[in-house]
Parts: structure tokens; C-alpha cells; sequence
């Protein structure tokens, strides 16, 4: 093996597996630090950079960083990170002071945004503080997005949604409410506008077509339902309630309709749980509410009793997995009773607005878009989130936000939309004295702290009642010292080093060996605790110089306790803090090593 070559960034943020994981690669370990300091308004800010929407996120987030996270392979529950993004939120001072601003003197470039969800709120937050005149175009009368039509307030409390839009739209933003763009042609003839970027998410849920779909008016698509819910066209809904599909729409859908007074909720999915796509908290919380979710039924038709919808036929299977596949084989047909069924059963983009003759390519419908520059096959004209390759969540729609303002600020700019700012990294000791450290090192054995509820019976009444309760300051401080701050990382100077084995005696999970160098897979089986996790890169020293052996790390299962720099009479190891430079709009790289 080649030694590892620490002046890469990505090879220090990929250990940091939380932030690797994390669409928009938010700075989790250090904004956590930052909580366990009582620095809430600090970590707000942290978070903000990159993610946007910090109190939005840390209720809704699809938490893709916490699989990754290093706690769970320790324990077997990770850091609460999602939870932990609200209490920097709820917990902060007025953040105004500190937010980005427009300039008073404009660059002269005018830029449209279509829909003012979570992916062009972001391309504002980025342009607008550069000198760009943008103007959004929203057919609501509101901003937010599905953000605000299909995440019911019970989960995300318009306050929270409001203060964080109005953020990004009170720096000077343009925006347009209730003007639905009809034309991409005419906005681009007439507009005047240098860049187009189309923010307008994936509005249009898919349909079931069986028997029996047209013949009530008591069949309805998820993502509409919830949107009529949230204007109020809906305030009750029949005792009955069956929602088709396993998404976490649909458990929106199910959640909502115990709200809306019915009293029996069965939530219908075609595979065994493992394969729903809604996220495991989801599920939890509606069952909590006494939804019923049942697997392996499959729609066959709408059944009807004197011309009124009364239930729903499916054929039922037992699922097997062999040899990794999975296999269903049908054991017969159910009748299901319903009054009312929500179909639920995914998202779909629509573009009637868009005309087929402007020199923007379509394949399937979808707008061809580049995955790394995010600009459509005409020049200035670009895409992100759902709009771009379908439904995602929302931390994807930022990030996709943050990356398409890169390439509208160099194409304003005369500047080719492939130039992309690179990453950098920043590497500071963290030694405060001979056994100390600027961080807290000790291992915590605490469990992942458990998130409050309101009451079931008195949330129950409530369309608006947020349910959750957030973290008290006895949570967060237990929690906090869960992380095992994987920023920090082993910093090895290869001369200094003795080869007296003091480091891999002190190691707590043996995750250092001195060996002869070889060829990687051989390599691995000689090490004292071969990992599992074959992603995870092995860091490889220079040859030492007493024996030319080499000193090997298994990244996967260090704790970064820092007892190994504490033990090592030459300082061979040192803890270094981490800090990756992610480039937004109008930002060079920075890097210091």
C-alpha cells in the first residue's frame, strides 16, 4: 500500500462518517461541541451555513448521517444528531445580527428562481448576499414549498417554517406570491433574467389505476389530500381510513387522518417492513398513535356497496428473502373495509409549463440535467431538488441549492459552470497540556436519549399541536457526550516515531498494528482487529525508520479517545481537529494543513 496521503480532504472526512454521509456536509461533531458548551447560538450558526434551514431540518430531516454514525457501530444506537440540529434551534438567541446581507451596490445580474421550496430558497440565500437581483416566482401564497403543503404543522410548526424562510426572503429577496410561471419561453424572452433556475419541486403524486379508481369521490392522492388539509378544504374525514403506500407521505397521511377523527387507520404496504421506504421514526410514531401497518398486500380493486366505496381487495403474500432476493408468494385475496383511501404511493415531476422547443432536452419526461453543475441542456437554465431527478428530501434540495449557485454565479460571471471551488481542510492541534485535550475524550456509556411526546389523547385533537417536545438541558447534556467526536482525528508523524509499541498497548480497540507493508487485502487480515467495514479507508504511514515497518489505523473502529498521543513519549501522535472547507457560491478554497 502507498502511504496515506493526509493533505487530501477527503480522506480525514471520511472518517468523519456522519459528515461524509450528510448531503450538504454539515460540521456535526463540531457543532454538537458546540451545544455540550452551552453555545447554542454558535452551533445555529454552524449548522446554517451549510444546511439552511437548522429548526426545519431538525424536525423533518430524513437523517441520512446517522446510519453513519461511528456511535452505532459501538453501541448500536448512534448519536441523536437530527434531534440535537433542534436544540441548537430552540435554545438560540435572536441570530439576526448575525445572518448574511445584501450589499447595498448590486452586481447588475438578474436571476429567477421557479417555487420558493428549500432548493431555491438556498440559491437565494447564496446569491442574494453576492449582489444578485433574484426574484421568485411562487404560485402559494406563502413560501416553504411542499415544506409547508405536505409536512403537517404537528411535525413542523409554521412559526418555525416562517421564521426560517423569512431569513433568506427578508434579505431583499424579490419574491412573487401567487404567480405560477405558465411559460419557461416567455420568462425567458421577456424576463430579462441572466439565469433560471427551476426550483418547482416533484408537485403530482402518482395515481392507482384498479377497478374501481373513478366510481367515488372518496379516493384521494396523498400529497393533495395533505395540501386541501393544510388550507383547510379538509376538517374531517370518515371513521374508516385505509392509506396506500409506505413512504413517510404516508405516514403523514395516516397521522393526519387520526387528527381528522377516524377511528380505524390501516396503512398498506406491498413488501415486508425492511423494504419501506418511510423512515423507521415515522413508522414508530404513527403506531404510537395506533395506526396499523400491514405488510405484503397488494392492490387488486375499490370494492363498492350500493354504489359506495366500502373497502378494498388485495392479494396477500408471504415474502421469503433467498440468496438476498426477495420473493413473495401469493396465499390469497382480503377484502379490506374503507370509507376513505389515500393514495400514497410516491411522487412524480410535471413540467406542462415547460415547452419541448426551447433547447432543453427531456428524456422520460425529466428535464436532462447534469449531476455536477446541475444546468439543463440549455445554457442558464439549471435545476435542483425534486424538480432535478425526482423526489428527495430536503437536505438533498439544499445541497442542491448551494451547488447550482455555484455554477449560476459562474456563468453570471463568464466563468465555465464545470470550474467548481475545491474542498480544503484545516488541521489544528488540540494539546492543551502533557494529558489534556480541547475536547471532551472520555467515553460515555449513556443511552440515546429518548425524545418526549405530547400526550396521545390531547395531541390527538390537534391538527397543529406539535408533537414532539425537544430535548430538555438534561437530554442534551447526556447526549452531547455520546459523540465521539470523529473530527478529531490521529495525527501521525512518521520520524518521530520509536516503534515502542506504547500506542497499541493503550489502544481500547486495537485499532493500531506496526506490520510489514503489503498488498491491501493481504494487509488486512494481519491487523489486530480487521474491520468489517470494508469502505473504511486504513490510514498507512511512511516506513519507520528502525525497521521499515509501517504503522497501520483501522479508521473504522477508533473511539478518539487520544490515548494514544497521550501515551507516546515522542509525540509521534498528536489529536488534530479537522475542519473541512466546503465552497459555496463566491467562496475560494482555503486550506491549511
Amino acid at each position: 500500500m502507498q502511504p496515506t496521503d493526509v493533505s487530501d480532504p477527503r480522506y480525514f472526512h471520511k472518517v468523519v462518517d456522519c459528515q461524509w454521509a450528510c448531503p450538504a456536509h454539515t460540521n456535526i461533531p463540531e457543532y454538537i461541541r458546540l451545544i455540550a458548551q452551552g453555545r447554542f447560538t454558535e452551533s445555529y450558526m454552524l449548522n446554517r451555513k451549510s444546511n439552511v434551514f437548522p429548526g426545519i431540518l431538525g424536525r423533518t430531516c430524513d437523517r441520512p448521517c446517522e446510519p453513519a454514525c461511528r456511535r452505532g457501530r459501538v453501541d448500536g444506537k448512534p448519536v441523536a444528531i437530527c434531534r440535537l440540529k433542534r436544540v441548537a434551534a430552540d435554545y438560540r438567541d435572536d441570530v439576526t445580527p448575525y445572518l448574511p446581507t445584501a450589499p447595498t451596490q448590486k452586481n447588475g445580474k438578474r436571476v429567477a428562481l421557479i417555487g420558493a421550496g428549500p432548493a431555491s430558497l438556498t440559491v437565494a440565500n447564496d446569491l442574494v448576499p453576492l449582489g444578485y437581483h433574484v426574484t421568485i416566482f411562487e404560485k402559494l401564497d406563502r413560501p416553504g414549498g411542499l415544506m409547508r403543503t405536505n409536512i403537517p404543522s404537528f411535525r413542523l410548526p409554521a412559526k418555525v417554517l416562517d421564521e426560517e424562510c423569512g431569513y433568506i426572503i427578508n434579505m431583499g429577496v424579490d419574491i412573487r406570491y401567487s404567480t405560477p410561471v405558465a411559460s419557461l419561453k416567455k420568462l425567458l424572452d421577456d424576463g430579462g433574467f441572466d439565469a433560471v433556475f427551476v426550483g418547482s419541486g416533484a408537485p403530482r403524486g402518482k395515481n392507482l389505476d384498479v377497478p374501481g379508481r373513478y366510481d367515488s369521490d372518496k379516493i384521494f392522492i396523498g400529497i393533495d389530500w395533505l395540501e386541501s388539509i393544510h388550507f383547510g378544504h379538509t376538517t374531517k374525514v370518515e371513521p374508516t381510513v385505509l392509506i396506500i403506500g409506505v413512504g413517510n407521505t404516508a405516514m403523514d397521511c395516516c397521522r393526519s387522518a387520526k387528527r381528522l377523527g377516524a377511528t380505524s387507520v390501516k396503512v398498506i404496504g406491498r413488501k415486508p417492513r425492511k423494504y419501506f421506504k418511510a423512515s423507521p421514526w415515522e413508522l414508530e410514531d404513527a403506531e404510537e398513535e395506533k395506526v396499523d401497518i400491514l405488510e405484503d398486500l397488494s392492490p387488486v380493486r375499490f370494492v363498492y356497496e350500493d354504489g359506495k366505496l366500502s373497502g378494498m381487495e388485495f392479494e396477500r403474500f408471504k415474502s421469503v428473502e433467498k440468496d438476498g432476493k426477495l420473493r413473495q408468494e401469493k396465499i390469497d385475496n382480503i377484502i379490506l373495509p374503507a370509507d376513505v383511501v389515500v393514495l400514497a404511493i410516491g411522487q412524480e415531476n410535471a413540467f406542462p409549463w415547460i415547452e419541448r422547443d426551447i433547447g432543453l432536452e427531456f428524456k422520460d419526461n425529466m428535464p436532462v440535467v447534469d449531476k455536477a453543475t446541475f444546468m439543463s441542456t440549455r445554457p442558464g437554465v439549471f435545476f435542483g431538488g425534486d424538480a432535478a431527478w425526482g423526489p428527495e428530501n430536503i437536505i438533498w434540495a439544499v445541497e442542491h441549492g448551494h451547488q447550482a449557485a455555484i455554477s449560476i454565479h459562474n456563468h453570471c460571471q463568464g466563468v465555465a459552470v464545470t470550474d467548481r471551488p475545491k474542498q480544503g481542510q484545516n488541521l489544528s492541534s488540540t494539546k492543551m497540556g502533557l494529558h489534556e485535550w480541547s475536547y471532551s475524550n472520555d467515553y460515555s456509556g449513556a443511552a440515546r436519549a429518548k425524545m418526549e411526546h405530547v400526550d396521545l389523547t390531547k395531541r390527538l385533537t390537534s391538527l397543529t399541536m406539535e408533537v414532539e417536545l425537544g430535548f430538555s438541558i438534561e437530554q442534551t447534556k447526556a447526549e452531547v457526550e455520546r459523540c465521539l467526536n470523529c473530527d478529531i482525528q490521529t495525527g501521525f508523524v512518521t520520524k518521530a516515531c520509536i516503534e515502542c509499541d506504547a500506542c497499541i498497548d493503550v489502544c481500547p480497540m486495537d485499532c493500531l498494528t506496526i506490520t510489514k507493508n503489503g498488498e491491501e487485502p493481504e494487509l488486512r487480515t494481519r491487523l489486530l482487529a480487521p474491520a468489517k467495514n470494508q469502505k473504511q479507508e486504513l490510514f498507512l504511514s511512511f516506513d519507520l525508520k528502525q525497521t521499515g515497518r509501517v504503522m497501520v489505523k483501522d479508521e473504522d473502529v477508533c473511539l478518539h479517545c487520544g490515548l494514544c498521543a497521550e501515551r507516546c513519549p515522542t509525540h509521534a501522535w498528536d489529536m488534530v481537529k479537522f475542519e473541512l472547507f466546503h465552497p459555496h457560491a463566491g467562496e475560494k478554497q482555503s486550506c491549511s494543513k
